[in-house]
């Protein structure tokens, strides 16, 4: 059977590891119990937690057990990695809410029965610390010079380090210590940007247990042009289907750039290698049903095959002039008539006006059809004829208004 760390590296998952050559072996030899930490600081989880989802379905499918850390307890800090300001501080009600969320959607990638995976909050165990003990037993252990040289604390150092954050890189070293203790875990997976907590963790456990465990991290996902993808109009790209519907979602993934498509298959599918590499090869209009299948294929993962199925017509039928029912619909009221940019920000279907009148200059906005080049123009009940009007973005973006 494929060693899964050769599965991992082709799929451009792998960005660092501890000790590569033991990370590998060890998975090849025996069943390993590896943990990703999700901080539950939103009430959903979004497509950079996915990717990690589609790692810990790796793992899984070759026989690893899964330890899925909810941070209940680290959320009430904050982590400092890529940030320049401090996290907002959430209430307890708020981070039990949010785990509750994260704990379902997990659950819709990952196999939880018979032990298959494991769930954890590290509030079990954080929010109960006798802090004096806590500094006496694990702060000992971590040089403030050494961590004022990581990366993730760099940014926050110009702008000021507030205490309370400073000691993120304990707790989540902490987490490591109490899971390996717990459930003999071995490795601690995470995204690129949480390569020091989890080097502060595999430290601590060396330190106390005289114990040699392993990190890795995942590749972020970026476009071809480096810049994070995930990034919607309207914020993150959520996998909570209220705040991000799954024809929107779907779209997208088909709406990704030609040079971004084959390595996001790569990345957030699990079709198969054979497939992908005879994908390598495709070209101009083939390069549009391989993004088909890339939106497929993850919407059936996140929001299930039904939906996609109904995102996928919707899309084809929109796409060909039609109409559907499951395209992103707005309401606006009788009052809102007007500028047709007040319209489209009204509506959510821009962001702003600016956005609009770049779009607008473009000749990038039509409605019904008509291509709108006049900033100006106002939109009456006539245009709404139908009781909507249909905005599209470009060739590939709809929305219908509908006039309460």
């Amino acid at each position: 059977m494929e060693n899964v760390y050769d599965i991992l590296k082709e799929r451009g998952l792998v960005a660092q590891t501890t000790h590569e050559d033991e990370i590998r072996e060890l998975l090849g030899k025996e069943k390993v119990n590896f943990y990703i930490g999700f901080d539950p600081t939103a009430d959903s989880l979004h497509v950079g937690h996915f990717l990690q989802m589609v790692v810990m379905k790796h793992m899984q499918m070759a026989g690893h057990t899964p330890i899925a850390l909810v941070g209940g307890g680290t959320a009430m800090v904050g982590d400092p990695s890529g940030r320049t300001d401090m996290r907002k501080m959430l209430t307890v009600e708020d981070i039990n809410h949010n785990s509750e969320c994260f704990k379902k959607q997990l659950s819709k990638i990952i196999d939880f029965s018979d032990g298959k995976a494991i769930m954890v909050n590290n509030a079990d165990w954080l929010r109960n610390l006798n802090y004096i003990e806590f500094l006496r037993d694990i702060g000992v252990y971590f040089s403030v010079n050494k961590m004022l040289t990581a990366e993730c604390f760099k940014s926050r150092l110009e702008k000021g380090l507030s205490f309370i954050e400073f000691n993120y890189m304990l707790m989540q070293s902490y987490d490591f210590l109490e899971l390996f203790e717990k459930y003999n875990c071995k490795i601690e997976l995470g995204g690129d940007d949480q390569w020091n907590n989890i080097l502060g963790g595999i430290d601590l456990v060396r330190r106390v247990k005289s114990q040699q465990v392993y990190g890795m991290t995942f590749t972020l996902l970026l476009n071809s042009e480096g810049k994070k993808m995930g990034k919607t109009v309207g914020g993150a790209l959520w996998l909570d289907p209220e705040k991000v519907s799954p024809f929107d979602f779907y779209q997208y993934w088909r709406n990704v750039a030609d040079a971004d498509v084959i390595r996001m298959i790569k990345m957030v599918t699990f079709v198969d290698m054979d497939k992908v590499r005879e994908m390598e090869t495709w070209e101009g209009s083939k390069l549009n049903e391989a993004k088909e299948i890339l939106a497929y294929e993850v919407t059936s993962l996140v929001h299930g095959k039904e939906e996609a199925d109904k995102a996928q017509a919707a899309a084809r039928k929109v796409f060909s002039g039609g109409l559907s029912e499951d395209m992103p619909t707005a309401e606006i009221e009788a009052s809102d008539l007007g500028n047709v940019m007040d319209i489209m920000v009204k509506s959510g279907f821009v962001p702003s006006k600016s956005e609009c009148r770049r779009l607008i200059g473009q000749g990038g906005l039509t409605v019904n059809d008509e291509k709108i080049t006049d900033f100006t123009k106002e939109l009456t009940k006539n245009d709404f004829a139908e009781g909507y009007i249909i905005a599209k973005k470009g060739k590939k973006t709809f929305i219908k208004i509908i006039l309460k």
